[in-house]
């Protein structure tokens, strides 16, 4: 059981993961946990291409969709590596939370809320980048 949590503690930023999109390495994103699923790609049995489609982003509302059983969800622990770094999970959150919130709401339509979803991002993304410089936050790099 220990083995299966020496990944507590090493973060990972989006723009890494992002990188690990190809067969040869394949690292996929499940509620903000960072999977490295090379291995697993010619035993997954939905099959590869399912993976190879989210490789180097988040996958969780695919994972959810298929309705993986309990033993596939034990499984998957054994391939994550680490989890989003803090600052940009909160960007993530951020914008999940005011999209909903804007939808549900307000009944703001839907491409006027990606569009404003993607301007506040715009803004938030000089203020993430100051804040990731402060010096008390925990090292991105394992």
């Amino acid at each position: 059981h220990q083995q299966q949590q020496s990944w507590r503690g090493r973060y990972y930023r989006l723009e890494e993961v992002q990188k690990h999109n190809n067969s040869q390495s394949t690292w996929i994103i499940i509620h903000h946990r960072i999977y490295d699923v090379t291995k697993f790609l010619d035993e997954h049995p939905g099959g590869e291409e399912v993976l190879r489609e989210q490789a180097g982003g988040d996958a969780t509302e695919n994972f959810e969709d298929v309705g993986h059983s309990t033993d596939a969800r034990t499984m998957s622990e054994s391939f994550i590596i680490g989890e989003l770094h803090p600052v940009r999970l909160f960007v993530i959150s951020s914008n999940w939370i005011i999209c909903h919130f804007l939808f549900s709401t307000l009944s703001i339509p839907f491409p006027v809320l990606l569009t404003s979803t993607f301007l506040l991002s715009q803004v938030l993304k000089d203020f993430v980048l100051a804040v990731e410089l402060l010096p008390w936050l925990p090292s991105a790099r394992p």
